[in-house]
């Protein structure tokens, strides 16, 4: 009796996966599922104003799910190689072996290099709707950033084959569920032979005998076959999307971000040729002999906004540092520098964070601070004021005139102003979206600074 129910024991286990592997199928089909239709209508949707920022959104999301199908699928891959399959029916003809051999390492093969090679495009850095480099981050759902793969960037061609290849390989996968599904309910309801219940643990197995795990004659050939139609449909898809080429193509979006030389000018020389810009340039500074005010952060803050994709948005900077030396009695003696750690920017939105710092925005690696620095203050009647100085973001300087007010009790002191950037002027973002076509041409810049006296 005892060899009986251990024999039982065995077959019962024989023809069903383990819990992991049924969790993983799942999970995974789950997210391929809502991957295809998702790809297909953001796409459109990108082109179209009214659904911009909601395709922008979707991206970001299916970018997360594909790296999640990635893990998930390596995760699958090591628990296969470790615990063995259940076995296929034996009443199962030789061409039906070899179907269901190639289908399954098709997937497989689709599960890798599909998000792979959606991982290639994103980290290109161009974008094939607008055929103009787009340096995009990508975060994790918002927890974490996930790098782009070295060496990609700026490669108009490979983000055009790789997308062709992504298109091609999930028309085919679509393809392959339709064929999977079909199979799994000819087996349940014609075969009634218990394959489906191997994957659906509430359903009762079947009674054919599963006498052989498909590891036979042909499951070598059936696999290389599986894996072929996979790498076809990629190449098919690589090569005929490959576009014409450009009559100049820039060789990165980092070196499009690099500031201009310019020969430098005498004073007399800068005038002439920009008449409008020669009190900032050539205006003495006087040293500073004003009291010095600490700034107290907590109360402080530095904020900028504009809109995405047609909706608002609203950020600030999280580390900043200021050495104020002001008296409304004695402007020529008062001056202000500040400056600002580009990567701290924040937007709430992961994906817009990581992108500030990238080398066509704020460029943080290279450039990680911005400053600016006055050179002349004005009062212009009661408590409004303006300080005229110089922006400087990745060592591109730019006169700019801050309005602020100014109220003062005792040695606590509380400023507050606001100027409007033009994104043009300061060489940000002007690759991938130089028509303002996402992002709108004007920045604007509020400031609140809360500060007191000090004694020394």
């Amino acid at each position: 009796m005892n060899t009986a129910f251990q024999h039982q024991t065995v077959s019962r286990a024989a023809v069903r996966y383990t819990g992991v592997a049924i969790v993983l199928h799942w999970a995974i089909a789950l997210m391929i599922l809502s991957m295809i239709p998702m790809g297909w209508w953001m796409v459109r949707a990108l082109k179209k104003p009214e659904t911009q920022q909601l395709a922008y959104q979707l991206f970001q999301i299916h970018k997360s799910i594909g790296f999640a199908i990635l893990a998930l699928t390596v995760l699958r891959i090591v628990w296969r190689a470790t615990h063995k399959p259940p076995a296929l029916p034996s009443g199962m003809k030789l061409w039906e072996r070899f179907l269901a051999n190639a289908t399954h390492i098709a997937f497989y093969g689709l599960m890798l290099i599909l998000p792979l090679t959606g991982w290639i495009y994103v980290s290109s850095g161009w974008a094939i709707a607008t055929d103009r480099p787009l340096d995009v981050a990508t975060s994790w759902f918002g927890l974490f950033p996930i790098p782009h793969l070295p060496g990609l960037e700026g490669n108009r061609s490979l983000a055009f084959g790789a997308m062709g290849a992504h298109s091609y390989m999930a028309y085919g996968g679509a393809v392959l569920i339709a064929l999977h599904v079909a199979a799994a309910l000819k087996h349940q309801f014609i075969e009634r032979d218990g394959v489906l219940a191997q994957m659906v643990p509430f359903l009762r197995a079947g009674k054919a005998a599963h006498g052989t795990s498909g590891k036979g004659k042909t499951s070598g050939l059936s696999h290389g076959f599986g894996l072929a139609l996979v790498v076809m449909a990629a190449a098919i898809g690589w090569v005929l999307h490959l576009p014409p080429p450009l009559a100049e193509q820039p060789s990165s979006v980092e070196a499009q971000a690099e500031p201009t030389t310019t020969t430098p000018q005498s004073p007399a020389s800068a005038s002439q040729a920009n008449p409008a810009q020669t009190d900032v340039q050539t205006a003495p500074v006087q040293a500073a002999t004003a009291p010095v005010w600490v700034i107290d952060m907590a109360s402080s803050s530095i904020g900028f906004g504009g809109t995405h994709a047609g909706n608002a948005f609203n950020g600030r900077f999280e580390e900043w540092s200021g050495d104020i030396r002001f008296d409304p009695a004695n402007l020529p003696g008062s001056k202000a520098v500040i400056l600002v750690k580009t990567a701290s920017a924040r937007t709430g939105d992961a994906t817009q964070e990581g992108s500030l710092k990238n080398g066509e925005w704020l460029n943080s690696t290279r450039f990680p601070e911005a400053k600016f620095e006055t050179t002349e203050f004005r009062a212009l009647g009661g408590d409004r004021y303006e300080a005229k100085g110089t922006l400087s973001i990745k060592n591109k300087p730019l006169p700019v005139v801050l309005p602020f007010t100014l109220k003062m009790e005792g040695n606590k002191a509380q400023v507050d102003g606001a100027l409007e950037l033009d994104r043009a002027a300061l060489n940000l973002g002007m690759f991938s979206d130089p028509s303002a076509e996402w992002v709108s041409k004007t920045i604007s810049v509020k400031i609140a600074v809360s500060a007191t006296k000090s004694d020394s």
